[in-house]
């Protein structure tokens, strides 16, 4: 019963059978007949079933929240009894947004799987959000904590912010010594939906909202910091991302006495995001370990 217990709850994450199937690898067909097989061996109906939808009955939602305690309950012993005799391994599949995937991940992960020979990787580079309930995905890697309290995070590091230009470009402008200043100049910025776009700047308690405009919009942050590094605008991105770029001198920080980002409440954290389960499988767990530990390693440009 317990493996039917596993199917039950894939089947509410996921909100259906065929979503449910994809990340279990089973047919739908075989995950409807395990749920019926539960409903028949419990003498009750879990589902409303439609052609569009399943939705849980008021018995099935009772059985659901126990269940997740069963389940975690199993899985608590089962980590007691191994101990740490479980080896990593298994396919690990993470989802991360394209440019800390190629520049922070990218590096690292023939490390981390150096360390674990048993453990394969499957990344994603994916800008757009992912449902870990739905989709095949083990970890994500995100800016933010999650709004779903079904899923847990770990906090990997601080998503500092950076006002960028190129010296050539700098030199070739207006000064920018206010932050009203940044409004005359063409600014590269990244896509948030929304059709107006602003900086805000802080200094100590003094906070100014400038609107700013330019050219080029993206949700991906490369191909601003290549236009950037063209010399074609003045950039607000991670720090994380253009810290090789500052040291080098290709890039030079604008007004460095201020704290810049696009957002109101500031540039957010980065943080791992996995599925609720109180003892994640050993794989996992050494892949939440070994980020946190990389990553603490990491330091802002002096």
């Amino acid at each position: 019963m317990l493996n039917q217990i596993k199917i039950l709850v894939q089947v509410v994450e996921s909100g259906s059978f065929s979503k449910a199937g994809q990340v279990l690898n089973m047919a739908p067909s075989s995950v409807s007949r395990s749920i019926d097989n539960l409903e028949h061996t419990l003498q009750s109906t879990l589902f409303r079933r439609s052609t569009r939808s399943v939705s849980l009955t008021e018995e099935g939602e009772y059985f659901y929240q126990q269940s997740t305690k069963i389940l975690s309950d199993a899985n608590k012993l089962i980590a007691e009894m191994k101990g740490d005799r479980a080896e990593p391994q298994g396919v690990l599949r993470i989802s991360v947004f394209e440019s800390f995937g190629n520049l922070v991940l990218a590096p690292i992960l023939p490390r981390f799987l150096a360390q674990y020979p048993k453990v394969t990787v499957e990344i994603d580079l994916d800008n757009n959000l992912v449902d870990l309930h739905s989709e095949n995905i083990d970890v994500a890697i995100r800016i933010g904590t999650p709004q779903d309290s079904n899923l847990k995070a770990r906090r990997l590091m601080p998503n500092l912010t950076s006002l960028v230009a190129t010296p050539e470009y700098l030199a070739s402008h207006t000064a920018i010594e206010q932050p009203e200043d940044i409004q005359s100049h063409n600014c590269l910025l990244i896509s948030h939906g929304r059709k107006r776009h602003y900086f805000y700047c802080s200094n100590g308690e003094e906070t100014r909202r400038v609107p700013v405009s330019g050219n080029l919009v993206s949700k991906g942050g490369s191909p601003l910091l290549s236009a950037a590094l063209s010399n074609s605008g003045v950039l607000l991105l991670s720090t994380w991302m253009v810290q090789p770029y500052l040291q080098s001198q290709q890039l030079i920080e604008i007004l460095p006495d201020w704290v810049t980002s696009s957002s109101e409440h500031g540039s957010g954290e980065i943080f791992a995001i996995y599925k609720g389960m109180e003892y994640p499988k050993p794989h996992i767990r050494a892949w939440l370990d070994f980020l946190v530990a990389e990553l603490s390693n990491m330091r802002p440009p002096q």
